[in-house]
């Protein structure tokens, strides 16, 4: 197969194609991955790569990495790309690479967009990873961990690759600039640089529009103020970001600082989020995090759930922005959730323990159940476990409506110590 990352209408390549580095003095960024360290670059000068995914924001350098490894690989590069591949072009490439095994040569495959790969087409990458006669290499913007198959992830390697910073931006820019033999004013290329946001394809994207509408080799910044206006909101409800900034507004509000989870909560929202996605998070928060301390807050989730479903959007924001600022500032207590974690891995760790006769529904011991209404305090001392065991542990000094929990708890421990006297 020809190389297939070759177009030959050059002239007519966007700037990012056309900049897309060659070799590794030409990429910038990933230094934990293939900087002097890195033990993928090491595969790679060594043609020695192995099956991995790369996954990361866009214009993070995943594809330019994979075409540096075609400079560098004596194996014929396959690729598909997963948004048009349909089962067939994926069953002829892996024939051509079962081919090349024959003969001794070693295949690479590049899926890019791995992600769209259904199960079915997940599934039919195994037999050729697990027998050896392709090397995978994958690229996807989205969590692979919720994107594909535990059985494929157990077969690659998982690389995670970081947005961009600005100085990485800088350095792509300025070979921007040299190669296309144009200037760009300071405050242009700080405007340039704040509006990628990470990611060079974007960044490089708006220079070569700049440059097709100015008809000009000296870009000022009122060239891409005519383009952009004002810079959208980089948020996708779809891609990494999206787990990211939804765990950013959660521990924001465990951290009980209302003003950072609403920053958060505001860029969810304005970035189209689905409010009732947020609301379903809130819930679970309200237990997990405020629990015990404030038991109101689980009804007031649900009870904003609802009215979020009801009211929509844009006054639903009025909904979510309430319930953020309440849950923030309430008391936290994660005991009820330490205390199901304890029990499910003691019923996973240990034989499964028998109901005790007397309190099965339909049992001639049933006449030993004692029923605690019958007595003081409707409390009265017996075993509903064969064995002693504890998953509920409140702190020493616990917050909010907790503490009478707390002194509620001990009280029926003394009860107990009594009845064993």
């Amino acid at each position: 197969m020809s190389n297939l990352f070759q177009n030959s209408r050059k002239k007519e390549n966007p700037l990012a194609l056309k900049l897309s580095p060659k070799s590794f003095d030409e990429f910038f960024g990933q230094e934990k991955i293939v900087g002097k360290n890195g033990i993928l670059k090491n595969f790679i000068l060594k043609d020695r790569i192995v099956s991995c995914i790369f996954y990361g924001p866009s214009g993070c350098g995943k594809t330019a990495l994979a075409k540096i490894i075609v400079n560098f690989t004596q194996s014929d590069f396959l690729r598909l790309n997963a948004v048009t591949a349909r089962i067939e072009d994926l069953r002829n490439t892996l024939n051509r690479a079962a081919q090349n095994s024959l003969v001794g040569k070693k295949s690479i495959l590049f899926i890019d967009e791995i992600h769209r790969f259904n199960k079915m087409q997940q599934d039919g990458l195994l037999p050729a990873l697990e027998e050896g006669i392709v090397t995978l290499i994958g690229t996807t913007t989205k969590n692979p961990f919720f994107s594909l198959i535990p059985p494929l992830r157990s077969r690659v390697l998982l690389f995670e690759f970081e947005k961009l910073s600005s100085i990485e931006l800088q350095n792509i820019l300025n070979t921007a600039m040299k190669k296309e033999t144009i200037s760009i004013d300071d405050c242009a290329q700080n405007y340039l640089i704040n509006f990628a946001n990470g990611d060079a394809r974007r960044m490089l994207n708006l220079l070569e529009a700049a440059m097709i509408v100015d008809k000009s080799r000296n870009i000022t910044i009122d060239s891409f103020e005519k383009l952009t206006g004002k810079q959208s909101i980089l948020y996708d409800r779809d891609e990494n970001y999206h787990y990211d900034v939804i765990s950013a507004f959660i521990k924001s509000i465990r951290g009980s600082d209302p003003d950072s989870a609403l920053y958060w909560l505001a860029l969810m929202l304005e970035g189209g989020e689905d409010p009732l996605f947020i609301a379903r998070r809130l819930i679970i928060l309200a237990s997990e995090d405020v629990g015990l301390a404030d038991t109101l807050s689980l009804i007031l989730a649900e009870s904003a759930y609802n009215a979020v479903d009801r009211i929509g959007m844009p006054e639903a924001r009025i909904i979510l922005s309430h319930l953020t600022i309440y849950l923030s500032l309430q008391p936290k207590s994660n005991s009820s959730y330490k205390a199901i974690e304890k029990a499910a891995e003691y019923v996973k760790t240990h034989e499964t323990l028998e109901v005790p006769s007397y309190l099965k529904s339909s049992h001639p011991a049933q006449k030993y159940y004692k029923y605690p209404h019958d007595y003081q305090y409707h409390f009265i001392k017996q075993k509903y476990l064969t064995e002693d065991i504890q998953f509920y542990e409140p702190d020493e000094n616990p917050l909010g409506y907790e503490k009478l929990l707390k002194k509620r708890l001990d009280f029926f421990e003394q009860l107990r110590s009594k009845g064993k006297k």
